[in-house]
Formats: C-alpha cells, sequence, structure tokens
C-alpha cells in the first residue's frame, strides 16, 4: 500500500493573500487561467493579482477556458504563454480552468511539440502549477488529473500525464456566489469521486481514509444541500459559513481519493452524456451513482458507503438523489454509443473489481 501527495494544500480564511509567497516562489511570471466570468465575481482572480503585485510578480490573462475545456482552448493559451515567457501557471476557477492549467503548463514547458503530445506516452516536463478553486467538485487542485474534450471523437479524456499541482489555496468565500444548480452539480461530482474511490479495484485501507472522511463531511451537509434546493434561491442565502467550509473540504478529500484510484464507471458513463446533452459534468455523473451501487457486487462495501452518508439503503439514497439533482432524458441511440463506448474504455472497466456487461450496464439507466 502507498499514499503519495505531493501538492501542497493550505485552506483557510484568506488563503490566497496569506501564502503569497509561496506562490510567488514559483517563478517570475505568472500566466494566470480562468473563466470569462466566475472568476472575476467571486474575488479569487482580484486575490491573485493583488498576492502575485505585492510579491513583485509579473503576470498575464488568459479568460477563455470554457466549461469542459478543449485541447484547442489549451493551444491558445500555450500561444499566450510561450509569447509572454511565463515560467509558470495559475488556475482559477473550477475544474476546468484547473485541469486546462495542467494541460498548458505542459505545453508551455515544450513549445516546440504540437497537440499529439497531450496523449502520447512520452516523457515530457510542465512548469509549475498553483491551483485556487472557486468551485466545490472537482478537486483538480489535488490530482495530477487533466481532463480535455477532445471534439473529434465527440468525448472527453485525461491527458496522459500526471501533473501534481506545486499549490493549493483553497478558500470557501468563493463559493458563496455560486448559483445552486452550480453547487448541486459540483458537489455530486465530488460526492461521485468519494463512492467511485472507495468501490475500486485500486482501493485499500489507507486511501479509504480519504473517501470516509469526504463521505462523512457530505452525510453533515446533504440535508442543508437538498434545504437549499427545495428554497431555490442564492445558497449564500441560507448555507452557514461551516456548510460552506465542509464543502470546500469535501471536494479536496474527494480530489486525494481519486488521486490513488482514478474514477470508475459512472464518470466514464457521463461524458457521453455531457458532450451530447450539455449536462454539467457532476449532474451527468451523478444520475449513475444508483446503478453502480445497486449493481455493485461487493454488498457489504456499499452498505459500508451507504452507513457512511447516513442513507439506510440504496432506495433512500436514490430517492435523495433524484430530488437533488432531477433526472436527465437520455434516447436509446445515445444510451446505446454510450454503453458500447464504456465497455471499450479499459482504464475504467479495470477500476472495476469485478467483471461487467452490457446488459448489466444497461440497467445503469433509470
Amino acid at each position: 500500500m502507498q499514499i503519495y501527495m505531493p501538492t501542497n494544500v493550505y485552506s483557510e480564511n484568506n488563503c490566497v493573500m496569506n501564502h503569497k509567497k509561496e506562490l510567488a516562489a514559483l517563478g517570475n511570471k505568472a500566466l494566470l487561467v480562468t473563466g470569462k466570468h466566475s472568476s472575476q465575481a467571486n474575488g479569487s482572480l482580484a486575490d491573485v493579482k493583488q498576492a502575485l503585485q505585492e510579491e513583485g510578480i509579473s503576470y498575464v490573462v488568459f479568460d477563455k477556458i470554457e466549461e469542459n475545456p478543449s485541447i484547442e482552448t489549451v493551444m491558445q493559451a500555450r500561444e499566450l504563454g510561450v509569447n509572454e515567457n511565463v515560467d509558470f501557471v495559475v488556475g482559477i476557477g473550477g475544474g476546468s480552468p484547473m485541469d486546462a492549467a495542467k494541460a498548458i503548463a505542459l505545453m508551455v514547458a515544450n513549445p516546440k511539440e504540437d497537440e499529439s503530445i497531450l496523449y502520447e506516452a512520452r516523457e515530457f516536463q510542465a512548469l509549475p502549477v498553483a491551483e485556487v478553486p472557486t468551485t466545490a467538485g472537482t478537486g483538480s487542485e489535488a490530482t495530477p488529473y487533466a481532463i480535455l474534450t477532445i471534439h473529434a471523437r465527440r468525448t472527453k479524456q485525461s491527458i496522459s500525464y500526471r501533473i501534481y499541482p506545486a499549490l493549493a489555496l483553497l478558500d470557501s468565500k468563493y463559493l458563496k456566489t455560486e448559483s445552486i444548480d452550480t453547487l448541486v452539480n459540483t458537489t455530486v461530482d465530488a460526492l461521485a469521486h468519494l463512492i467511485e474511490s472507495y468501490l475500486n479495484t485500486n482501493a485499500n485501507s489507507y486511501n479509504r481514509m480519504y473517501s470516509e472522511k469526504g463521505l462523512r463531511l457530505f452525510a453533515e451537509m446533504k440535508d442543508d444541500l437538498l434545504q437549499c434546493r427545495r428554497f431555490g434561491g442564492e445558497p449564500r442565502q441560507t448555507l452557514s459559513d461551516e456548510v460552506f467550509d465542509k464543502l470546500m473540504q469535501m471536494s479536496a478529500t474527494a480530489g486525494m481519493a481519486i488521486t490513488h484510484t482514478s474514477t470508475s464507471l459512472p464518470h466514464g458513463l457521463s461524458y457521453a452524456v455531457t458532450y451530447e446533452l450539455g449536462v454539467p459534468h457532476g449532474k451527468a455523473v451523478g444520475i449513475f451513482l444508483p446503478g453502480f451501487l445497486t449493481f455493485y457486487q461487493e454488498k457489504e462495501d456499499v452498505r459500508a458507503v451507504l452507513r457512511q452518508m447516513c442513507f439506510a439503503s440504496v432506495d433512500d439514497f436514490t430517492e435523495y438523489m433524484d430530488e437533488l439533482l432531477g433526472k436527465v432524458e437520455i434516447s436509446d441511440d445515445l444510451w446505446k454509443k454510450d454503453v458500447e463506448m464504456i465497455m471499450g474504455n479499459q482504464a475504467k472497466l479495470k477500476n472495476y473489481p469485478f467483471t461487467m456487461d452490457e446488459e448489466t450496464l444497461y440497467k445503469f439507466r433509470r
């Protein structure tokens, strides 16, 4: 058994400013990678800029990262980074900017290579990366993974390189500007990480400690989250600072869990649903969790997961998820394509400890 967690993670109020020296120590000029709106609205981009300015570090901003970032966008950011001679990258936002930052750091560090290296098993180094998460979902600040959209194949896939951030700066105040839909979808993504990591070929008593911690955090706030959904207003009007702190902790802990195991079937099934139907990633993953628990063959492990979440049964969990997420209509043609795709995805199948067949997978759609 092995535990390997090389990222230096800080989690506290005013985290970026408190650790501006560690951020500045990563290089002499930063490429700030973010989306168009949220990092400006929640103050995270301004905090990073101020921290770098106070430490005398110059920077350039690339703010064109879309949801589910594409290879094309990564290459556009690479061009800016190379032209500006940056020597480290800061991802600011949700999973999309944080994942993109890792891929961009790889491409900027190798300016003579084209995008084909993203999915080649070769030895390349990346620039140092810092991450400032502003959603409580992907845990990308604590993982080496970078998932990009591949338009040519109409799907998503993690790049071939494991790029751990050197530094992660977590501050739950950035969550308070999120909509209820974003908060729910990202939280469910983190929940899927915890469940898929615990029920995984690569799970052991060491790395399951991360999943257990995260599942207990979810149990402590799942009723608050559901009440917030029912209320339908802004989360900051109904959720306490303590809940926001737990959401951020849960997300990072879930990232630490999948760092050691990777994800499994629900994530694999989600990619086509997101690409073809535009369903947000967390929701697309979440709709497959009840089926995953229902048909997982080691029932005692399923009961352990349910106990950690404080659900009496899979039916209780399913009822909760249906109300929290709603349902997604998947056509027969898309579902057939999705099942065929996952049956050809050896990376996901090998993380499922038992033999999986198409007949069982078809039952995952409810």
